[in-house]
């Protein structure tokens, strides 16, 4: 199992790198030499920031009740002082880590002596959060089976509005150094519940279990709520401040996690310490999970297209290879034909060569979509034939070796395609005026290949299909990913997204190579689609509808529907369909068969577009 935040035995390296980028600005010095007679409180220890005054010291006999143990990843345990402060900003519980087994229970009195340190899980360069901790801790217990300190309650009522305070200008945009607000903001107002037990009541799943057993919840049922149950994320100002990940304490192997989807509910009281992690950030790590009470919700289905209306969708299915269970094969080609009605055109992304990650310079994907396109008969749908263009080994990002690249199936007895002078990896297709009318020079062809915007990612894949004598342009995409973006609960705020700057320029390409189309026609039908990896209210999605060049068709949807993908509890969108100005009249669907599931054929939910060109 994934450790929740696998963490160095050296860290006190750790601290010392952090506090050299200045990533961890606001410790103080207080605690330097400083002579009381008053003990040390884990209210003292963890302040009024981020940062503990005591960071990198040493402090000894700090009291308090054992409130949460874990035994694997992280291994350690929560204390927590019930006899609180007045100061809401201080939280009153801490995490000791100890790496090996903890000997203490729940309900142990203990007094613990060690370094006081600041752990940023994922690394200093992650941009997260860092969490106070007491390491290579002395422990003594003084006494066993004491009533714990009551949870706080995190509810609508307790979590704020707004969600974090603008980072200090002078601290590169850090909130590290500000003191916290916690019935101000919401990133606060967990911060000062770091450590400290704490309960949900019955709350709505809004991210699916996932394989490392976790779930995310809403306590905040209202909030940009999804029309399927989820928690829409419509802006960067629109974080939704209810989510909150839900572990166990408990290791599955005695205690299962529970499966759940989006929409189910998680019943009853969930309480144990607020733990913060680098794959999701603040997580209730339940010593008591509640009940997960099923809802009704159901993969749904596309209208079949009527005879003259022409179904395109994109689909990312996901590293498909041949090496994967014939059952994925299956499942993936049963929701072709019964959950997306065999559309005339499909764009898949993510098809990988005919040896999936083995890296010995296969580039050929024909077993591949072999494999699938039988399946997808099997499953009685169309026989679809396929077009692509094999990528340069290892050029093209995705899994190594894999040599992921986006591919069209078509249904011949619908569409056509028009194969003029099929292009290789290198080569870009171009744009001709033929009889007043627009054609590629290369179909199926790649569009831009030589632009360094598309370095070790995947280039677009275009083509010319003609459905009832009519033409219709088809430019499939797979942008680069966010690896690299800072969390929403990064200590930066706003959090630095700097894998956008590489989609914004293959925005730009794909947006020139459109504009060229309609120079030469100015009501070409002019389809862009695919896993665009990014929101349709992103720049990117603005640089590719620049000029009015095309439209991104999910926002004809209400707000309520638009997403294709759950992250950290945010439903939303990373695929798209975006149109020329001649597609006036369309039906756009974004069919949600994977996203909202814990049991997932892809990560992705296609997207389906009718119109009649």
């Amino acid at each position: 199992m994934r450790s929740s935040h696998p963490r160095s035995a050296a860290v006190a390296a750790l601290v010392a790198t952090a506090l050299a980028t200045g990533l961890l600005a606001g410790t103080a010095d207080a605690a330097e030499g400083a002579v009381s007679a008053d003990p040390i409180r884990i209210h003292d220890i963890q302040g009024t920031t981020r940062i503990s005054p005591f960071n990198g010291k040493q402090v000894a006999d700090v009291e308090g009740i054992v409130t949460g143990v874990r035994t694997y990843g992280s291994r350690g345990f929560w204390i927590q002082d019930p006899d609180a402060d007045d100061d809401a900003a201080t939280s009153e519980g801490v995490f000791v880590f100890t790496s090996s087994v903890p000997t203490v229970a729940v309900g142990d009195a203990v007094m613990v002596s060690g370094t006081v340190g600041e752990y940023v899980p994922g690394g200093v360069n992650s941009g997260n959060q860092s969490v106070t901790q007491i390491s290579k801790p002395a422990v003594t217990v003084v006494s066993s089976g004491n009533a714990l300190p009551a949870a706080t309650a995190v509810n609508e009522y307790t979590v704020p509005a707004a969600y974090a305070p603008a980072g200090d200008p002078a601290a590169q945009g850090s909130i590290n150094g500000l003191t916290l607000e916690p019935s101000r903001y919401a990133l606060d107002y967990y911060e000062s519940l770091e450590g400290m037990n704490v309960r949900i009541g019955t709350s709505r799943v809004v991210g699916a279990t996932d394989p490392y057993s976790e779930l995310w919840v809403t306590v905040k049922g209202w909030e940009n709520a999804a029309k399927r149950g989820g928690t829409v994320y419509g802006s960067y100002d629109s974080q939704n401040t209810g989510r909150l990940q839900i572990q166990q304490l408990a290791p599955v192997s005695q205690q299962p996690f529970p499966v759940a989807n989006v929409g189910d509910k998680l019943t009853g009281t969930t309480e144990g310490p607020l733990d913060f992690n680098q794959f999701g950030g603040y997580t209730l790590v339940a010593r008591t999970l509640g009940t997960v009470k099923a809802g009704t919700l159901a993969p749904e289905k596309t209208k079949a297209q009527a005879s003259n209306e022409l179904a395109v969708a994109t689909y990312n299915v996901e590293n498909l290879d041949p090496t994967d269970p014939q059952e994925k094969f299956d499942n993936l080609a049963k929701a072709v034909v019964e959950n997306l009605a065999s559309p005339d055109v499909l764009a898949l992304e993510e098809i990988q060569d005919d040896n999936g990650a083995k890296n010995d310079g296969t580039v050929s994907a024909e077993q591949t979509l072999a494999k699938f396109t039988a399946a997808i008969a099997a499953a009685g749908g169309p026989s679809y034939q396929w077009r692509s263009i094999n990528p340069e080994d290892k050029k093209d990002g995705g899994e190594p070796g894999g040599n992921i690249r986006q591919v069209f199936l078509f249904n011949p007895e619908r569409v056509s395609f028009t194969e003029l002078a099929p292009g290789d990896a290198t080569t870009a297709t171009g744009v001709v005026k033929e009889q007043g009318k627009a054609a590629l020079t290369h179909s199926p062809g790649r569009v831009d290949p030589a632009n360094p915007a598309w370095a070790d990612s995947r280039k677009p894949l275009a083509g010319e299909f003609v459905f009832r004598g009519k033409k219709v342009f088809v430019i499939a995409n797979h942008f680069g990913s966010k690896g690299g973006d800072e969390g929403l609960t990064s200590h930066h705020q706003p959090p630095v997204r700097s894998s956008e700057a590489k989609r914004l320029l293959q925005a730009q390409s794909v947006n020139g190579f459109v504009k060229e189309i309609l120079a030469a026609e100015k009501n070409a039908n002019v389809l862009v689609l695919g896993d665009i990896n990014d929101f349709e209210f992103s720049a990117t999605t603005d640089a590719l509808a620049a000029d009015g060049a095309l439209y991104p068709a999910i926002k004809s949807l209400p707000k309520a529907e638009r997403y294709s993908y759950v992250y950290q509890g945010n439903a939303q969108v990373l695929d798209q369909i975006l149109t020329s100005p001649a597609i006036k009249n369309f039906t756009y669907d974004s069919v949600h068969i994977n996203a909202e599931f814990a049991a997932q054929n892809s990560d992705h939910d296609p997207q389906v577009i009718r119109f009649r060109p």
